[in-house]
């Protein structure tokens, strides 16, 4: 068993200073036979089946750990996981997207890569250790819009190939938007009075966006219904920038915690969204992200052999954001109203809440606009 016990300073934004206690069963031939430091990445640390992110650095090199911990028993995370393989949040769906291959081959011919494996273990505990190689390059929140269009053109390519048939692996993620809609951060919404949606704070938000962002929030089971409707692929439900590396220009697709069954359009929808919704990508270019990401992943479609029309996928994408995010305008005032801030506690740029609410408004208009495409 290789131990450490390092002191890691804080190198950059995406680093936490902290102790840590780094106890692994295996190593990776990569470093060359021990550890000399472990840096705490930052992630999303309310995600029940992640236990911990680090890059770690040994005399041959470096290399990406992270641990996947099975259900605890602890009630109260905004994010639970499950042992049950169709759980939206699997515990071991992403160990096993790596090791069967599935996240290295699913969106290969279109161009998008994933790090490639190098070991995984198992802790007395259960949990699982998986090695990844560390990818050097740009990262997604340092990328000019039109590399946000490409990306999505590749996406659009690789999800046209899978069409109309999701693999029948029992490990997939199925239902996965309703699950979370059920279970995840909509659970924090407590706002549903005309104070709270007229509140002073809310103002800067136009009154008819205010009304049509309450309007998606009372009416959500209609917009999941009809998000579900929407034809098929196989996504990756969590595509948005700081899961996307530039290596040389190979996109690198990160974080396969949700793979699974999802609607054509929802993918995009989600990088669209949260381009900007903790601030990591200026939001007043939101409206070229917008258009860019999706003509690009319409582009993407036709190339990869989706004979539909691009209409309908418009319309997709337009349902499946508004859907998904039914409750960010409502959670936006239930937070600033009660804690005066909001945004993630790991991603969060926002200094204070009128601050983040002066810049989401163009967001809130945006999913608005999308809630309107659902009569």
């Amino acid at each position: 068993m290789a131990v450490i016990h390092p002191r890691v300073r804080n190198r950059g934004p995406i680093v936490q200073t902290t102790d840590v206690d780094l106890s692994c069963q295996i190593l990776p031939d990569v470093l060359g036979g021990r550890i000399e430091t472990a840096t705490p990445l930052r992630h999303n640390e309310g995600n029940a089946a992640t236990g911990g992110i680090w890059r770690v650095r040994g005399p041959g090199g470096t290399a990406i750990l992270k641990v996947a911990q099975p259900p605890s028993g602890t009630a109260g995370s905004s994010w639970p996981t499950s042992d049950e393989p169709t759980h939206y949040n699997y515990w071991r769906r992403e160990v096993l997207a790596y090791t069967t291959g599935l996240a290295g081959r699913v969106y290969a011919d279109a161009g998008i890569a994933v790090p490639e494996p190098l070991a995984t273990g198992t802790r007395p505990g259960g949990a699982v250790e998986l090695w990844l190689a560390d990818v050097p390059g740009v990262p997604g929140t340092s990328w000019p819009v039109p590399r946000l269009g490409a990306f999505a053109h590749e996406l659009g390519a690789a999800q046209a190939r899978w069409a109309g048939r999701v693999p029948d692996l029992p490990w997939l993620s199925r239902r996965w938007l309703a699950q979370y809609l059920d279970h995840g951060p909509s659970r924090v919404v407590w706002i549903d009075r005309d104070e709270h949606w007229n509140h002073p704070l809310a103002e800067v938000w136009p009154a008819g966006v205010r009304q049509c962002l309450r309007q998606l929030w009372e009416r959500r089971d209609r917009y999941r219904a009809a998000a579900e409707a929407q034809p098929r692929t196989l996504c990756h439900l969590d595509v948005w920038p700081t899961n996307l590396i530039d290596d040389a220009g190979t996109s690198v697709l990160l974080d396969w915690s949700f793979i699974g069954d999802g609607a054509i359009g929802e993918d995009a929808a989600n990088l669209i969204v949260d381009s900007v919704t903790d601030g990591l990508i200026d939001a007043v270019l939101l409206p070229e992200i917008t258009a860019t990401v999706t003509d690009g992943y319409l582009a993407g479609l036709r190339d990869g052999g989706f004979t539909g029309s691009p209409d309908p996928v418009r319309r997709a994408i337009a349902i499946c954001g508004a859907a998904k995010y039914c409750w960010f305008g409502p959670a936006v005032l239930s937070r600033v109203l009660r804690d005066g801030t909001f945004g993630h506690p790991q991603y969060g740029q926002d200094e204070g809440g009128q601050a983040a609410v002066d810049r989401l408004r163009g967001l809130v208009e945006l999913l608005a606009a999308w809630a309107g495409d659902l009569p």
